[in-house]
């Protein structure tokens, strides 16, 4: 489990005297420079806390900063890969116990674009887009997001990447404000968090701890978070969820102008509105398969968009 510095909890268990936490080892091999005072306000987080992996490789050189030791900021940088397919997943399987979750899922995102997968609860979007965010592994098949494989990539390439969890996973005891300047320190050129609140309306509840926000208003501090480094890909899951018709504009408009910047998207829906508005890309899935891929045109052929989402995942058309 990573550890971040925002709340004070009870002191780990563990030792903390000789090296840093597995997640840092590589970042740094100085002895861990954590004063007793300051070890007391370490707490835990799951791995892919608010949605920002990134933070994963930095906690460790900012930790140096606030002590007055050494540091280096990570600068994403863009590169081309020779297929020019940013995200590429191919033949995913995984299993939990006997339920088949993936069963050889192949399906592919490219830059400047919004990929939208569809599909039913229990078709394993949100299982492939966790392989891909790095969050968990495949029993078998290959995924490369920008041109690496995402299961225990490098600080570097965490930089590159933003994530926006189903669940959130924010730290209850932080306002948001506070949140997100905290996580612009750990990027060498983070957005403009005044800009970004003001946008997303978090400025309205800027005062209010994230326990007693609203399900919408986490939505939105969860997708600023995602949003802070400038990431060259970025993977939202349902990212409108429980917003109300004009906060989910915005995030439209958001997302569409980080595909826009040449961002590789990838959001998770069940809107097929949302879907229609913003996929240059489409991904059917059900049943732990792809079983359908391309435009949204392609996709739909000559039918609606819902008749078509209907008849590959159930058999039957809508009416």
């Amino acid at each position: 489990m990573p550890v971040c510095l925002i709340s004070a909890r009870g002191p780990r268990k563990e030792s903390l005297t000789s090296r840093p936490p597995p997640i840092f080892r590589g970042v740094s091999s100085a002895p861990h420079p954590f004063s007793e005072r300051f070890r007391r306000r370490l707490i835990h987080f799951p791995r892919g806390f608010v949605g920002a992996p990134p933070i994963l490789g930095e906690v460790w050189s900012a930790s140096r900063a606030l002590l007055g030791g050494p540091t280096t900021r990570l600068r994403p940088q863009c590169r081309r890969i020779g297929s020019a397919l940013v995200i590429r997943v191919h033949q995913l399987s995984r299993a939990f116990g006997r339920v088949t979750a993936l069963d050889g899922v192949s399906w592919s995102a490219q830059p400047a674009q919004v990929t939208c997968l569809l599909g039913p609860n229990g078709a394993g979007k949100t299982t492939t887009v966790e392989i891909a965010e790095g969050l968990q592994y495949a029993d078998s098949g290959t995924v490369e997001v920008l041109g690496t494989n995402p299961w225990r990539a490098s600080a570097e390439h965490r930089a590159r990447v933003g994530v926006m969890l189903q669940d959130g996973g924010l730290p209850q005891s932080v306002k948001p404000l506070v949140l997100l300047q905290h996580l612009a320190r750990f990027y060498a050129a983070p957005a403009d968090i005044g800009a970004l609140s003001a946008e997303l309306g978090i400025d309205e509840f800027a005062g209010t701890t994230i326990r007693r926000l609203s399900g919408g208003q986490r939505q939105r501090v969860a997708l600023a978070a995602a949003l802070v480094g400038q990431p060259s890909a970025l993977f939202l899951d349902e990212p409108t969820a429980g917003l109300d018709p004009h906060v989910r504009r915005t995030v439209w408009d958001l997302i569409t102008r980080s595909a826009e910047g040449g961002a590789t998207v990838v959001v998770t829906t069940h809107s097929f509105e949302e879907a229609e508005r913003l996929a240059d890309h489409l991904v059917i899935m059900a049943r732990g398969r792809t079983v359908a891929e391309g435009t949204p045109a392609e996709v739909a052929a000559d039918r609606s968009l819902e008749s078509a989402y209907f008849a590959l995942t159930d058999g039957r058309e809508s009416r």
